[in-house]
């Protein structure tokens, strides 16, 4: 029998994987060319050739015990040192090897990075719609969530104001996603700023240190003249949780890092504390082949060009339909409001048609729904018939 801990979890699990899940059943009986699947961000674009040729050099010639082995629980010295020189070529800081720290992933870098400042009854602030999978993160740790509410007409930028209004003693942290998913929003420099001041100030007030936890996997994922800001240029207490997942189209290897800027408080025994945090949940280290990949690698990325362009038709298709939707800055992801007040019956009026999507209530953003456009061009053009079906019917 399951714990009484995990079963509102299991019964609670993921809308975006029930999704994918539906979506291979449809395959199998309309075949995969006829079903639309915007559910998952599978990435849609190959990893790099290079990469992949780092790899089969690497089993080809580095030293079997160096490779298969155990190493530090921060990660090859080495990796982390190319991983800081291309921080530091990007954005004119002096961070080291002794900054970074190796993860299984975003998800891994997130989980250790709570699992270092967080007790039990804690809270830590997110803006909503935000990736659901926050909320289990913290429930690890005991750990409760304080939302902020979405607001539509600011382009979903966060609240500052209501933040400020809902920090407390027991705020440690506050998680921002940028680019954000589920909204494809952008934060800019201007809105960070003014987030980071408020937070000085209410550090002082209080006499606490509170973090800004940056979650980052779709940092280079950014589209025109948006850009993403190197968040502890504003803020000292800044840690940085990021992932090659879609950079470098590796979901499935999980490999990513925390960096703990040299201004954060304690930064050298928060250093410890994650590596002891990789060992203490099972982790252990960072996939070593992956690691060594990424020290050869750090300035490549994934075709951009290819998810601007999936976003840009699927925007300006349903735009025309009448749909009213988010035009995305970054990430892949299309958040547009739903025709009616449930968004899951809507989600299922899409399937209905093959088509596969988020219900916005799965991130806390009721009333919307969410297309991954990480897909083949193809699975862009030819679900418009289908959507057409769907908007015939509210739009006219």
């Amino acid at each position: 029998m399951i714990s009484n801990l995990m079963r509102p979890k299991v019964n609670g699990s993921s809308a975006i994987r029930r999704m994918f899940e539906e979506g291979k059943k449809l395959a199998a009986v309309y075949g995969p060319e006829n079903v639309y699947d915007f559910s998952l961000g599978n990435p849609n674009v190959p990893a790099p050739e290079e990469l992949r040729d780092a790899m089969i050099d690497i089993l080809k010639t580095e030293d079997p015990l160096k490779l298969h082995g155990y190493m530090s629980n921060a990660g090859f010295d080495e990796t982390r040192q190319a991983i800081a020189d291309d921080l530091n070529h990007r954005y004119g800081t002096v961070y080291s090897a002794a900054n970074i720290v190796m993860t299984a992933g975003a998800g891994s870098a997130m989980n250790i990075t709570m699992r270092s400042i967080l007790e039990p009854g804690d809270e830590v602030i997110v803006f909503a719609p935000y990736f659901l999978e926050y909320n289990n993160y913290l429930s690890n740790y005991g750990a409760v969530p304080v939302v902020i509410a979405p607001h539509p007409e600011s382009g979903f930028m966060p609240d500052v104001q209501e933040m400020c209004a809902k920090i407390t003693p027991k705020t440690k942290a506050v998680i921002i996603n940028n680019p954000n998913n589920p909204t494809g929003a952008v934060y800019p420099a201007e809105v960070i700023s003014q987030l980071a001041d408020a937070l000085k100030s209410k550090q002082e007030e209080l006499g606490t240190v509170i973090y800004i936890i940056s979650d980052e996997p779709y940092r280079e994922l950014v589209y025109g003249d948006a850009k993403v800001p190197h968040i502890p240029d504003f803020y000292n207490n800044t840690l940085i949780c990021y992932s090659y997942s879609k950079s470098l189209s590796l979901p499935g290897e999980r490999i990513g890092y925390v960096l703990v800027p040299p201004q954060s408080d304690g930064w050298e025994e928060f250093v410890l504390s994650l590596s002891t945090a990789n060992r203490m949940l099972g982790i252990v280290n960072a996939p070593s082949l992956q690691q060594l990949a990424i020290a050869r690698c750090t300035g490549l990325r994934s075709n951009v060009a290819f998810y601007e362009r999936n976003g840009a038709d699927l925007y300006e298709g349903l735009t025309a339909m009448g749909f009213s939707c988010v035009k995305p800055d970054g990430a892949f992801y299309l958040w547009v409001k739903s025709p009616i007040d449930d968004d899951a019956a809507f989600c299922d009026e899409l399937k209905n048609e093959r088509v596969l999507s988020t219900p916005g209530s799965a991130f806390m953003g009721p009333g919307y729904f969410r297309l991954s456009y990480c897909v083949s061009h193809e699975t862009v053009v030819n679900s418009m018939p289908s959507f057409k079906k769907v908007a015939a019917r509210y739009f006219g």
